[in-house]
């Protein structure tokens, strides 16, 4: 599940950095593998199946480090023709040198990441064809696939009311001409998903807003959508990527559990799912395993963007996720759930502003590679161990028979309740939260 072969086109992007091997633990090499091992089977899957890492297009070759204070702090070689589209092919070059350099199966774009935006909807389009074809060629030489693709509906002046939200119908419709291109797109390429991030579908203000006609709209514009990529070939699955706020004061898909029940109050559940931010996830003031475990509660698991962000900063900083509790109790959840099936990682991540080599790029990656590889192989050892899982069942074992598991089977009704309550007392059992976090940290740090 590994790109075949390296990739360089006429130029050598990053000429310092061969394939990244895996290494072992006591390497001291900063361009290899310490716990990422592709083919290590953990578990029943291989390391690889099991997180079917991806590359994100936009921070790592579009974002120079510029923030809302200053410019861009990293010079992009692929940046230099002054031709925008010269200019992206020699972008789609790097990337594709990039991805296969550091191992990855797969990728992920927005429209307006591999291809600039022109002048009408017909430029865009013909220039996103143009770009579709390139990566289609470059995928069958190196391997390469495509994760997910997803339509930039954020970006332009157009969108700064909504997208499918907009109060504009000429607006959403500009919205719908892209998003039917970036399918187009991700069905050429054999994207295995479809992401629908908000971007700007929400509201600043309700004195000028009308909520219910703009969440009927998202409804409508999510159903068309999913009618056309059916039409016209599209298997995969279509994702929607929850965000608490930024760039709109209050985002309509604010936390998955918001998600899950518009799609289910709209009946796009059984083609949606979700695809989990952990950066995402905290801004809405819940953990990165509380939001996947939501996911699989509903059956809605989707992917995953693999991120975090700073607790003392309140925005979207995207950065490579380093904290191995914070892996560990996501990838607790994940292999509960077995696994992402057609999902997978997504490093929806971005270096700091102040590294600025171009090696930098692939350390973030291996960084993020083995920390979530180290926690895979702790959560099997936890799994193995049995004595997390074990208390879980015992605690609720007063619903697997006799009146509790009536209960769970609808047959009892409220004054059936009553009676238990008047013969029975509630017994006072310990929660042990402190002793199964030490058996956590114990197994963390064992072997």
């Amino acid at each position: 599940m590994t790109a075949a072969k390296v990739y360089t086109g006429d130029v050598e992007y990053f000429p310092s950095v061969q394939r990244i091997a895996f290494e072992g633990p006591d390497s001291d090499n900063p361009f290899a593998f310490k716990a990422y091992e592709a083919d290590r089977v953990v578990a029943g899957k291989s390391m690889a199946e099991w997180f079917r890492f991806s590359v994100c297009y936009w921070h790592t070759f579009t974002a120079g480090g510029q923030d809302p204070f200053g410019p861009a702090t990293r010079t992009f070689p692929w940046d230099a023709p002054s031709d925008e589209m010269a200019a992206a092919h020699e972008r789609q070059d790097a990337a594709f040198e990039f991805f296969t350099k550091l191992g990855v199966p797969f990728y992920c774009f927005h429209d307006r990441d591999i291809a600039p935006q022109g002048a009408t909807v017909l430029e865009s389009e013909s220039r996103l064809e143009q770009m579709v074809t390139r990566a289609k060629a470059l995928q069958q030489e190196t391997g390469m696939r495509l994760l997910w693709g997803t339509a930039n509906l954020f970006g332009d002046p157009r969108f700064m009311n909504g997208a499918s939200t907009n109060p504009d119908f000429t607006a959403v419709a500009h919205a719908g001409a892209q998003v039917r291109a970036a399918l187009d797109a991700t069905i050429a390429l054999g994207g295995e998903n479809y992401v629908f991030w908000g971007g700007r579908e929400g509201y600043a203000s309700l004195i000028n807003t009308q909520t219910h006609r703009e969440l009927a709209h998202m409804a409508r514009f999510l159903g068309m959508a999913r009618d056309y990529g059916r039409a016209n070939g599209f298997t995969g699955t279509f994702l929607v990527e929850p965000k608490p706020m930024e760039p709109m004061k209050h985002q309509y898909d604010f936390d998955a559990q918001t998600v899950i029940g518009f799609l289910r109050h709209h009946g796009l559940d059984g083609d949606f799912k979700v695809n989990v931010e952990a950066n995402h996830a905290t801004l809405a003031g819940h953990a990165f395993a509380h939001e996947l475990q939501m996911c699989t509660d509903a059956g809605l698991l989707g992917s995953i963007d693999a991120n975090r962000g700073d607790p003392q900063n309140g925005w979207d900083t995207d950065q490579f996720p380093a904290d191995i509790n914070d892996a560990l109790h996501a990838m607790i959840v994940v292999m509960r759930a077995g696994g992402l099936g057609r999902g997978g990682f997504n490093f929806d991540a971005k270096v700091r502003r102040e590294s600025v080599e171009m090696e930098d790029l692939f350390i973030g990656h291996i960084l993020a590679m083995d920390n979530f590889a180290r926690a895979l192989v702790i959560a099997d050892r936890i799994a193995a161990d049995g004595r997390v899982d074990d208390f879980l069942r015992d605690r609720y074992a007063t619903f697997d028979s006799g009146p509790g598991a009536a209960f769970e089977r609808g047959e009892l009704t409220l004054l059936a309740l009553r009676d238990h309550a008047v013969d029975h007392a509630v017994a006072h059992t310990s929660g042990k939260q402190e002793w199964l976090e030490n058996i956590i940290n114990d197994l963390m740090f064992r072997g």
